[in-house]
């Protein structure tokens, strides 16, 4: 049953789930798909390829995230190698712990797959000596649960019963017992400690279930079963492989199918049901790979030859039993090649502390002969600290004053409601930025912008409302703005911007785009929604001139156009009696 526990056990760090799915927040998405890895695995899939284009847009944090699911998904599907490669990249370049964490569980049962032991029981090993400094409940929860599936892999099953115990009474927010239920069960399985009336088997059948974690739940009836074939039950183990049949197909994990076809020939061989027993072992050769190696098929392999030997069919028989002797040969050079990589692994560990040891015994020493030489130049010592503390902290007050300055100076030039330019700075900005355009021969678009009705607005729902539409112009004017433009709040409900390197058509067409987008905004009010409209009046500086005095009057003047003629449009100063709407 080892093979089927090893495969699963690293699929342990699902996370809870959340109701929202919405791709609107990236973060809760993510939270969202990773916790269906095991419980709707094709809708996990289904979600990674959503979200995939949404990739650019995401913080740093969520891509991180979002390459750690898809280093997993690699996994689940084995490729290890490039899984191997975005695990380290995690672990090194991430910054984030509970990812570290997660991604350093993954990578130890990684090496595990690919056989490469010796690494993954030294991984093993540092994991558990930097297991105190973990404080996230999180990342200590995932380095126990993976500390135990390794060592039961190593065939220590009393360290692999001690931290999934510890990972019981360390399960965070979300997370239910079953996994660390089901690590210590397996370890009692493989270690020869449990019987089918054992409580701890019981017990994880029970959480594992009630939690709606299937893969889980299948693992521990599978083992179930197969302590019922080991006690002579044959009959028990069928009717609970026909029990559970329906999840193990739901679920489609290779191991479980495996394993469930596997326990289903030994039964019927023990019934003396020959035809059942050779039907389910050759549909289990069925399903698995060429090059496959495993206790199922070994144990597959010898049913089949059993069969075949009492039925006197001694050249498939033979040949069964050919491939019986590799797999168990495969089998037993797995387990020798784990315990050596253990011991070599506890060995490496031994010369460590000793080195440790040793050097520790130099340091002291050494530091002993230290403190001696240093007693002399104590004194000095003490009086140079003093300086550069004293030295410290006038830097610190200093550096601390002129950010307080820095940041004083910034917020004078900023509206205290809407965060832009108030009048005194964007005339200021504008002013300046206009000279230097008049020298380059440039041209300047500046554009007036009132909202329609807005003492109506206060009176009728409040000033806190008026508030609200307010900053909601600010946000949609800041969407159809550049990084160059300057913008900036006049006073009450009037807003100016001046767009630099802009023709008057530009300027039209960009005054135009934030009307409409003012008038498709609604705005939350009690019971309902509320809409509300702005007049813009735009003048440039082909016509009016470089003066922003002058800029700003001709804007004022077609904004007051802009108002006469029904409010809710955009009006262009032609410089004489005409006008030019952009709404017309």
């Amino acid at each position: 049953m080892w093979p089927a526990m090893a495969a699963m056990a690293w699929c342990l760090l699902v996370q809870p789930g959340y109701a929202a799915t919405s791709i609107t927040n990236p973060g809760q998405f993510l939270d969202q798909a990773e916790s269906l890895r095991l419980k709707d695995h094709a809708q996990f899939a289904q979600m990674l390829a959503q979200i995939h284009p949404e990739a650019p847009r995401l913080s740093e944090a969520e891509q991180w995230h979002l390459r750690y699911l898809d280093a997993w998904e690699d996994m689940f599907n084995g490729n290890y190698i490039k899984s191997e490669t975005e695990f380290h990249q995690i672990i090194d370049r991430s910054g984030d712990p509970v990812l570290i964490a997660k991604a350093s569980g993954l990578l130890l049962s990684n090496l595990a797959f690919n056989r490469r032991y010796e690494e993954a029981f030294a991984l093993a090993n540092h994991l558990a000596s930097s297991l105190p400094e973990v404080k996230n409940p999180e990342s200590r929860y995932t380095l126990l649960t993976n500390l135990s599936q390794m060592l039961d892999f190593g065939e220590q099953t009393d360290l692999a019963v001690q931290y999934a115990r510890m990972a019981e009474d360390a399960v965070p927010p979300g997370e239910s017992l079953c996994r660390p239920f089901y690590l210590e069960a397996a370890a009692l399985y493989n270690g020869k400690r449990l019987t089918s009336a054992s409580s701890e088997l019981r017990r994880a059948i029970d959480v594992c279930t009630a939690a709606k974690e299937p893969v889980f739940a299948n693992g521990m009836w599978l083992v179930l079963a197969s302590l019922h074939i080991d006690e002579n039950q044959p009959a028990k183990a069928l009717a609970l492989l026909d029990q559970v049949a329906a999840s193990v197909r739901t679920a489609h994990y290779y191991p479980h199918r495996l394993s469930s076809r596997v326990e289903r020939a030994q039964a019927y061989l023990k019934l003396g049901n020959d035809g059942e027993a050779k039907k389910a072992a050759l549909d289990a050769l069925a399903i698995s790979q060429p090059d496959d190696t495993s206790e199922w098929l070994m144990d597959d392999y010898q049913v089949l030859y059993q069969i075949e030997k009492q039925q006197g069919h001694n050249a498939a028989a033979l040949n069964y039993y050919e491939h019986y002797s590799n797999q168990e040969k495969s089998h037993l050079d797995d387990i020798r090649s784990r315990a050596l990589a253990y011991d070599m692994a506890e060995q490496h560990l031994l010369m460590q502390k000793m080195e440790t040891e040793r050097l520790s015994k130099q340091n002291s020493i050494l530091t002993l002969q230290q403190t001696l030489t240093a007693k002399a130049i104590e004194t000095g010592r003490l009086y140079i600290v003093l300086l550069v503390l004293v030295l410290v902290s006038v830097i610190l007050w200093l550096f601390r004053l002129k950010r307080s300055q820095l940041r004083f100076k910034q917020l004078s030039c900023l509206d205290g409601l809407t965060g832009i330019s108030h009048y005194q700075h964007f005339t200021s900005e504008a002013g300046r930025a206009l000279q230097l355009l008049e020298k380059k021969h440039g041209i300047a678009c500046l554009i007036a912008i009132d909202l329609d009705h807005f003492k109506q607005i206060n009176d009728t729902h409040g000033h806190a409302l008026g508030d609200a539409v307010l900053k909601c112009t600010v946000a949609v004017c800041q969407q159809h703005l550049r990084s160059e433009d300057l913008f900036g709040r006049l006073g009450g409900e009037e807003f100016c911007v001046l767009l630099l390197d802009c023709h008057r058509e530009q300027g039209m067409a960009i005054a135009d785009r934030i009307r409409a987008t003012i008038e498709a905004t609604l705005v939350d009010v009690e019971g309902g929604v509320m809409s509300f409209s702005a007049s813009l009046g735009v003048a440039c500086t082909d016509r009016s001139g470089y003066e922003l005095q002058r800029l700003c009057k001709d804007a004022d003047a077609a904004l007051y156009r802009a108002k006469r003629h029904g409010r809710n449009r955009v009006i262009a100063d032609t410089g004489s009696d005409d006008l030019q709407d952009a709404t017309a």
